[in-house]
């Protein structure tokens, strides 16, 4: 997926990063524009498709549409192709996340930005 990067490097394990990012009980907690998840499945995987409800109470349907287990995803949401989503494990303890922006949605990268913080946090906080 073409667009801008956002990184973070992460002091926590990719597995830890990654359980964040595919489990969608999760993404209240770290996802700015995700007030809540509707999906019948826990974890994400290939196809997995569900709504998002934006802090402006609109329910947005999604699809997952590209996964590598332990890696990488990406989606549609409302139809659209969004973000994609990268973990690259940097050694023992140590990750890099990365967030693919498609360059129709730039400002959307400072929402990224914000949600990359929020993830390191919640991952740095369970390793203690």
């Amino acid at each position: 997926m073409a667009g801008i990067e956002i990184t973070r490097d992460i002091s926590a394990p990719a597995t830890a990063v990654w359980a964040l990012l595919t489990d969608t009980r999760q993404w209240p907690r770290w996802g700015p524009s995700v007030a809540e998840v509707r999906c019948s499945e826990r974890n994400i995987r290939g196809g997995s498709r569900g709504a998002v409800r934006t802090p402006l109470g609109v329910w947005l349907p999604f699809t997952v549409t590209a996964f590598e287990p332990g890696r990488s995803w990406a989606w549609k949401v409302a139809g659209v192709p969004a973000t994609g989503h990268r973990v690259e494990p940097q050694g023992r303890g140590r990750c890099r996340l990365v967030f693919i922006v498609p360059l129709w949605a730039a400002p959307y990268a400072a929402v990224c930005r914000l949600a990359a913080g929020r993830i390191a946090r919640l991952a740095e906080r369970a390793k203690r």
